[in-house]
């Protein structure tokens, strides 16, 4: 099935490059969305929940494929988002400090015209080295860690305190890519046009 145009209900911008580098087109088209923890939710569940109604919220139209993402970074239970501030962000480093980690990212995409909707979660295990406070001031101080789950970014300088990396490298980035692709497979789109799209992009 030839793949329709493509809604990113995001506006982060790693998950715009990881989408753009499959040679795909796209729009995208973010969404606002209300991210309060429900009670007794479960890290999967809440990222889970988050990506369907991000989709749900992007769709305007019949026509729309629409593929939304959120992702979480937890540890010993506690869901740790985008720091506040630097001191924030400190604090949430000092917690990942020589700790392994669980990144989950919830995916989701809705065909808008039929309804039907493919979701996943992927989780990736991220152990982290033992930070010296020289460290911990010099990479906050460099402004990645601002609007980062977990207050850092493995696609930049984060990567240099990274240790150890069980799962999918791009889930930790914001876009399991692998999960994306099982999910287009899911809604049929498995087959390449390769007349209308060329053979340098995904068989979707």
């Amino acid at each position: 099935m030839p793949l329709p145009t493509l809604i990113l209900a995001s506006a982060s911008p790693r998950r715009s490059e990881l989408l753009a580098g499959l040679g795909i087109d796209f729009e995208c088209r973010p969404v606002e969305i209300d991210e309060s923890l429900r009670s007794r939710e479960s890290p999967a569940g809440y990222v889970a929940r988050l990506a369907a109604e991000k989709a749900k919220a992007a769709s305007a139209a019949d026509g729309d494929l629409v593929l939304a993402a959120d992702t979480i970074v937890e540890l010993d239970g506690v869901l740790l988002g985008k720091p506040r501030d630097s001191g924030h962000a400190v604090e949430t480093l000092r917690r990942l400090s020589g700790r392994e980690h669980r990144v989950l990212t919830g995916v989701s995409l809705l065909e808008a015209g039929s309804g039907r909707v493919v979701s996943e979660v992927q989780e990736t295990r991220v152990t982290m080295k033992r930070f010296t406070e020289r460290e911990l001031e010099w990479y906050v101080a460099t402004g990645e860690t601002d609007d980062k789950a977990g207050a850092y970014a493995l696609q930049g300088l984060g990567a240099l305190f990274v240790e150890g990396l069980a799962g999918n490298n791009t889930n930790v980035i914001g876009l399991p890519l692998p999960v994306v692709y099982r999910l287009f497979e899911r809604l049929g789109y498995d087959q390449p046009d390769r007349e209308a799209r060329g053979v340098d992009v995904p068989p979707w």
